[in-house]
């Protein structure tokens, strides 16, 4: 029996019965199609393991299974309170530039320059690939402001989600300045010699997946009949019979009908200065909250490290309302009363993405803080002493895996990158790099499909498409990526010996045949006359 609580935390695991509660939460998901059911059962499977093996030896029970259920869900709330406080800001300031004409005029503009699906889809494409600041703030300001357009060119809800989705976390994890990269580099081992923003950058050309499916989503957008599996069946079903898979079936007639109808005195610039706003004020809050201007002489990639990025979002956002306020009542687009009247429906519009992330926030957390999921796989793959030349891709299955199952990418690199680089550091120094990159290109695939992840869920919110619909046309897109990452994974464990820029262009080179060959074949045998029957 362990007797010391921080030995305990630091080498105890839950083993195989880890793996159970998030295998529970997504099975249930695919085959109930209700979300929230399927994580609730998920959370209570894990308290219910951890409370039964009770490393601690505490003797509370059934009382225990209580404590730990109510300790989790409050711990993962306070800790991610700063998102919620962010979410509802921005569903705030959603509803104001909607409600002061906003979207309307950017959706009449966009009307007369858009002319076909292709533009409307690579315009969506652009706007998420320039908001790279967050993937919270990329899922919801896309879906909101390119619906109006693209339901008017009959894209279906599940192509509009995916485009949102793989235009969020993947720029995220590969832009320098962004809540990703700060989290990247708060977590590198900083026994390794070199700072944590020198190696993400570094391992920026190597990350295969988050380049793979930007390539992906563009090739999508800009070839026709290039759509395969379920989502060929949804745009068809958008074609030929006008149900673009909204959440409920006046949605898009109400959108056009805003779109068309009423003596708004909105602009473009009541939506583009708000957003351009907010953007501005999210990378000087992240500098400021990192300590850039303390006095400490903090360097600019160093403040980007070292900040709190969600309360960095939250002050963002209230500043961005403060300006928004002013901006409106000067151009007169709103009353005193209209404002105000904002802020209900605003919140009211999160509730439901709140409720889903705090039960995925929970889930996550009982798997890596009580059942320690993620350590339990590190330790298998720590200890298998298989040849050096097959890590990057190994590390990136498990990667995969792991925040499939967790939902979380964070999560997933938090715990693999200091064991990553151990083992690397010591056996394969050549590949430390490389192996990097595979662990945070695995841990953006689960992010980007899991039907738990945070991600996911804010980028069907965002497009109004039903989630589990969203998950399912999704899928074998992302799986798709993947499957060519892990070739490419192999060709640079073995062409590591080249050094590292010679290694990288190979395997991007390689890497990306295998995905346009992949995209070419694969609608001519799984296109949408084979997977839709009207």
């Amino acid at each position: 029996m362990f007797t010391d609580v921080t030995l305990l935390k630091e080498t105890w695991s839950a083993g195989i019965w880890s793996i159970i509660p998030p295998i529970i939460a997504i099975v249930l998901a695919l085959i109930t199609k209700e979300v929230v059911f399927s994580l609730i059962l998920g959370i209570l499977s894990g308290t219910v393991i951890f409370t039964i093996l009770d490393p601690l030896d505490t003797g509370t029970g059934f009382v225990g299974f209580f404590d730990t259920l109510v300790q989790l869900m409050r711990d993962k709330l306070g800790e991610n309170s700063s998102m919620i406080i962010f979410l509802c800001l921005l569903g705030i300031l959603v509803a104001l530039v909607t409600r002061a004409g906003g979207s309307k005029a950017y959706g009449e503009w966009a009307a007369k320059k858009l002319k076909t699906k292709r533009s409307a889809s690579l315009s969506a494409s652009a706007l998420g690939v320039l908001i790279f600041i967050d993937d919270y703030f990329n899922c919801l300001t896309v879906g909101t402001v390119m619906k109006p357009v693209t339901d008017k060119f009959k894209l279906s809800r599940e192509k509009l989600a995916y485009i949102i989705d793989a235009t969020a976390a993947p720029v995220c994890i590969i832009a320098p300045i962004s809540s990703w990269a700060a989290a990247v580099m708060s977590y590198y081992p900083e026994t390794t010699g070199q700072s944590g923003m020198t190696a993400f950058l570094s391992s920026i050309p190597m990350n295969l997946y988050a380049i793979l499916t930007l390539v992906m989503v563009f090739w999508m957008c800009i070839r026709k009949k290039s759509d395969y599996g379920p989502m060929a069946k949804a745009e068809l079903r958008a074609d030929t019979t006008g149900d673009i898979g909204a959440i409920n079936n006046t949605e898009a007639e109400e959108q056009m009908d805003r779109m068309t109808k009423g003596d708004s005195k909105g602009l473009v610039s009541d939506l583009v200065i708000p957003i351009v706003v907010l953007i501005l004020l999210s990378v000087l809050s992240m500098l400021y909250v990192g300590g850039y201007w303390d006095g400490s002489g903090m360097s600019l990639f160093d403040a980007f490290g070292n900040t709190d990025a969600g309360y960095a979002l939250a002050l963002s956002a209230f500043g961005t309302l403060l300006f928004t306020f002013l901006y409106y009542m000067l151009r007169r687009v709103l009353t005193f009363k209209e404002f105000f009247g904002c802020i209900n429906s605003g919140v009211s519009s999160m509730v439901p993405a709140c409720v889903i992330l705090t039960l995925a926030w929970s889930i996550s957390g009982i798997c890596r803080d009580y059942l320690h999921t993620g350590r339990f796989v590190a330790n298998v793959v720590e200890t298998s002493g298989i040849p050096v030349q097959l890590l990057a891709p190994i590390i990136f299955l498990i990667a995969c895996f792991l925040s499939f199952a967790t939902g979380t990418a964070w999560g997933t690199f938090g715990i693999l990158l200091p064991i990553v680089i151990d083992i690397t550091t010591q056996a394969a120094p050549e590949l430390t790099v490389t192996c990097m990159a595979a662990t945070l290109a695995g841990s953006v695939f689960g992010d980007h499909c899991s039907p738990i992840s945070d991600t996911t869920i804010l980028s069907s919110t965002g497009a109004a498409c039903n989630h589990l619909a969203h998950v399912g046309t999704q899928i074998p897109y992302a799986v798709t990526v993947a499957s060519c990452c892990f070739l490419g994974y192999f060709v640079a464990g073995f062409t590591a010996d080249l050094g590292f820029g010679l290694s990288t262009v190979v395997t991007l080179a390689v890497s990306l045949v295998l995905l346009i060959a992949a995209l070419l074949f694969l609608p001519k045998v799984w296109g949408s006359d084979r997977s839709f029957t009207i």
